[in-house]
C-alpha cells in the first residue's frame, strides 16, 4: 500500500527538512517503494534522524538483565555497573567516570507493574501509547498471566540470538487498542510489506515454514488469548497472524544501546598526555578480553522497531547507507555511506558485515529466508558468471545452523 508522503515523513526528526533530502518511490512489483535522492548527499552525512512507530527489547535479552529503558531502549546501567556484569568483576572500578551520562536519579517506574524507565517523559509516553493495555500490575511475575505465558512461548520458539520479538506484536495491537483514532494507526501499520512468502521465487520466512506450523499455531493462540480484540479480528486469525508475524520478520530493524560503548567512545575522543591514553587504550582492551571470556559477543541491550520511512529502503550488498544510534536509545540515524547522486536510490545492508563478506550463495541464502527476495544488487549481478561455490567453511556451518534449527524445534513440542 502507498503511503502519504506526510505519513511516511511523520515519525522523523524535522519531518519537513527530511522531505526536501530524500523522496519514496514506487519501483515495481517485485521490489516495491524505495527511498531516493533529491539533492547531493555527501559521505558521513546525517540523512535523517527517526523514532520507531514501536519498539520492543528482546525477551532473553531482557530476561539476562540487560537493563534498558522499557519504551526508549536506553541502556539503564551505568557503564560502570555494566562493566562489571559483563567482565564478572564485580569491585571493578572505571576510570572518568564522569564520561558516563546514564542518570539513574531520573529513573522512574511504572507505580503498577515496576517496570523501568530512564526517565518521566519516557513513562508517560509509553503510558500514552500502549502501557496501560500492556501493564500487568500486580501480575507481572505470575506466569499463568496470559501476556506472560505468551513470552514464555516466543522464548522456547525463538532462541539467541535473537531477530524479533512477540512483543513488538503485541505492542503493534496495544498502540491500535490505545489509539483514539484506531483507523489511522492501522493504516500507518499496513504501509510495512506483511507478505509471507514471495510466490514469484517459491520463498517462504524460515518461521513459516511446515516445520514450525504447530509452534505458529501455539504462538496464534497465547496471542489471541492474551490480546484479542474487535478492531483488529483480522490480526488473530491464522492467515492474519502469519502476515503479522512476517511483518516484523522482514520490516524489524534492530536495536543496539549501551553505555559502556559510550563510556568508551568519550574516553577515544579525551585529550590525554601520550602515556595517560597509553594507560587508558590498555585497561580499554583488556577489559574487552575479560568480557569476551565471561560474556561473548553479547554486549548490548539489543531489540528491534518498525521504522516508518528507514523500511523504505531496499537492500544491497554494497549499500550506500547506514543506520546508527548514536543517542544510546531508539532514536535511528541514517548516514551516507558515500556520496549519493540526485536520484539516486539510498540502499541499506539487511545483512551484517561478516554475512556481506561470505559468498553470493550464503548471502542468498540468509536473505531469502529472512526477508524472501533474491538479490540483484550490482555486487550480485557482478557474480552471477563467477564460479560462487559455497565453502566448505561456510556448507559446515549451514549444516550445523540446520541441525540446531532440528534441535529446536524438538525442544519446542515441550512449550
Amino acid at each position: 500500500m502507498a503511503a502519504p508522503v506526510d505519513d511516511m515523513f511523520s515519525f522523523c526528526v524535522d519531518p519537513g527538512k527530511v522531505s526536501t533530502y530524500v523522496d519514496v518511490r514506487f519501483i515495481n512489483n517485485v521490489k516495491g517503494k524505495g527511498l531516493f535522492a533529491k539533492k547531493s548527499i555527501k559521505k558521513g552525512e546525517a540523512i535523517f534522524l527517526e523514532r520507531p512507530l514501536v519498539s520492543a527489547q528482546f525477551l532473553w535479552n531482557a530476561l539476562y538483565k540487560y537493563r534498558a529503558c522499557e519504551y526508549c531502549l536506553r541502556a539503564l546501567e551505568t557503564a560502570e555497573e555494566n562493566a562489571r556484569r559483563l567482565s564478572g568483576v564485580p569491585g571493578l572500578s572505571l576510570p572518568h567516570p564522569e564520561l558516563c551520562h546514564v542518570r539513574p536519579e531520573l529513573h522512574q517506574a511504572c507505580p503498577h507493574c515496576q517496570v523501568m524507565y530512564c526517565s518521566s517523559e519516557c513513562r508517560q509516553a509509553a503510558a500514552d501509547q500502549y502501557h496501560r493495555v500492556l501493564c500487568l500490575g500486580s501480575s507481572q511475575d505470575d506466569p499463568d498471566h496470559p501476556i506472560n505465558k505468551l513470552k514464555d512461548a516466543w522464548r522456547s520458539m525463538h532462541y539467541p540470538p535473537e531477530t524479533s520479538s512477540i512483543m513488538l506484536m503485541a505492542r503493534m495491537v496495544a498502540a491500535v487498542k490505545q489509539a483514539k483514532d484506531k483507523a489511522h494507526w492501522q493504516k500507518l501499520f499496513s504501509y510495512f510489506c506483511s507478505r509471507t512468502g514471495n510466490e514469484e521465487e517459491e520463498i517462504a520466512h524460515k518461521l513459516l515454514g511446515d516445520k514450525f506450523r504447530g509452534q505458529l499455531t501455539l504462538l496464534q493462540s497465547f496471542f489471541k488469548a492474551a490480546l484479542h480484540d474487535d478492531h483488529l479480528s483480522g490480526w488473530f486469525v491464522p492467515e492474519g497472524f502469519r502476515s503479522l508475524f512476517a511483518l516484523v520478520g522482514t520490516n524489524g530493524q534492530g536495536i543496539g544501546t549501551s553505555s559502556l560503548s559510550r563510556w568508551v567512545h568519550a574516553c577515544d575522543a579525551l585529550q590525554l598526555p601520550a602515556q595517560q591514553k597509553e594507560q587508558l587504550d590498555s585497561f580499554i582492551d583488556q577489559l574487552y578480553k575479560d568480557i569476551e571470556k565471561e560474556t561473548g559477543d553479547f554486549l548490548n541491550c539489543e531489540g528491534s522497531g518498525l521504522f516508518l520511512l528507514q523500511s523504505s529502503c531496499n537492500h544491497s550488498c554494497i549499500p550506500n547507507a547506514e543506520a546508527s544510534f548514536p543517542d544510546n536509545n531508539f532514536l535511528l540515524q541514517l548516514s551516507a555511506l558515500s556520496d549519493i547522486n540526485p536520484g539516486e536510490e539510498i540502499c541499506i545492508s539487511y545483512l551484517d558485515c561478516c554475512q556481506r563478506d561470505r559468498s553470493r550463495h550464503s548471502r542468498h541464502k540468509v536473505l531469502r529466508e529472512n526477508y524472501l527476495f533474491v538479490c540483484s544488487c550490482p555486487k550480485c549481478i557482478s557474480q552471477m558468471d563467477e564460479l560462487d561455490v559455497t565453502s566448505d567453511e561456510e556448507e559446515e556451518e549451514e549444516a550445523e545452523g540446520e541441525a540446531e534449527g532440528d534441535e529446536m524445534e524438538d525442544e519446542m513440542t515441550d512449550v
